[in-house]
């Protein structure tokens, strides 16, 4: 089967790895899946305009609906060279809903934006997909969509002495929720754990094209608050680096949005961190840890109560959270890999 991914990709964020992933599993399954567009060298996929030969069209919809390439003539194009059975929409960002509000986060400011985005997906295909196993539209299929790759894993040594404690690797977007609490769990304990440093968009200024877009506000941070507890605000990496980025740093926290954690919504980074030979300290609710990670992701979450001695203890018994890392990464190799997520792709397609 051919299928074509339409997808806006980024160089330093977005689903840019999950997207190789997909394509290296559909290869080894004597499938083929592209990206549409015209090939962009600092962007590193497998790009294509031919549509007659398609057997799918998967509309990866995250922060925006738009095409990377083209205009509505190419819109006409997707939708007249695949029937409209075998179209499917991924609503990554889980837009597909009604306006909603979980603390300093949103999916929509209000009730027209989200009746434009459900009209524009309902236009597109039946087949709307989520990365949450609880969507709240009973229409939308529960389907995780972002994967684990085997291949990414570095090892993780220990011994050794890495370059930084603590990492974060991700833009601000909603996100100061979720790194204020982690930073309230680092602060007793700051001067146990070396260098600390986020890597990527927004933490120190809003980045650059938020005043264009009219989004600042939802790359709200507390610059003064990093700077006072030593965190380092580094640059973003392109996305094939960002595995090799984490791997510098004793432990890295996986976190997310407000919303995101009432939907129960998967990111890339959910699956990418526990391969970069790196201690990934959850910064997520029990319920989501345990469905995704399974009883061994428990170990790893920061609990609400004392939440320094948990980071204190990783600090101190390296060894044994390298038994745990080796479990969850059993756990995501056997569940969540990305040939698992394709042979889901593939039946959604088909049904």
């Amino acid at each position: 089967m051919r299928i074509v991914f339409v997808y806006w990709p980024f160089e330093d964020q977005g689903s840019g790895l999950v997207v190789r992933g997909y394509s290296a599993a559909a290869h080894a399954a004597g499938h083929q899946i592209e990206v549409y567009g015209i090939p962009y060298e600092r962007i590193p996929l497998d790009y294509t305009l031919e549509l007659s030969s398609a057997d799918a069209v998967v509309f990866l919809f995250e922060w925006t609906t738009q095409l990377y390439y083209g205009d509505r003539l190419d819109l006409v194009r997707l939708v007249g060279s695949v029937p409209r059975r075998r179209r499917v929409v991924i609503d990554g960002d889980g837009n597909y809903n009604d306006a909603l509000h979980v603390d300093d986060d949103w999916n929509h400011l209000g009730p027209e934006q989200a009746q434009s985005w459900t009209e524009m997906c309902d236009a597109l295909t039946d087949k709307i997909c989520q990365p949450t196993l609880h969507p709240l539209r009973d229409n939308v299929i529960p389907f995780l969509f972002y994967g684990y790759d085997p291949s990414w894993e570095l090892p993780f040594d220990p011994a050794e002495d890495k370059e930084f404690g603590l990492l974060y690797v991700g833009h601000s977007k909603f996100r100061w929720h979720a790194m204020s609490r982690l930073l309230s769990a680092v602060e007793p304990v700051r001067n146990r754990l070396g260098r600390i440093a986020i890597v990527g968009h927004g933490w120190d200024s809003a980045p650059p094209w938020a005043e264009e877009l009219d989004c600042t506000d939802r790359y709200r941070s507390d610059p003064a608050r990093l700077a006072a507890l030593g965190v380092e605000v580094l640059p973003p990496v392109p996305f094939p680096a960002v595995v090799a980025c984490m791997n510098r740093s004793l432990c890295n926290a996986v976190l997310t949005r407000p919303m995101f954690q009432r939907l129960r919504i998967v990111t890339p980074r959910s699956f990418e961190t526990p391969a970069a030979g790196t201690i990934p300290l959850l910064v997520l609710d029990e319920g989501h840890v345990k469905e995704i990670y399974g009883e061994a992701g428990l170990e790893l979450l920061l609990p609400e109560q004392d939440q320094h001695e948990k980071i204190v203890d990783i600090v101190e018994r390296p060894a044994h959270y390298a038994e745990v890392l080796a479990e969850i990464q059993s756990h995501l190799a056997s569940h969540h890999s990305h040939r698992a997520r394709l042979a889901e792709l593939l039946q959604i397609i088909e049904a």
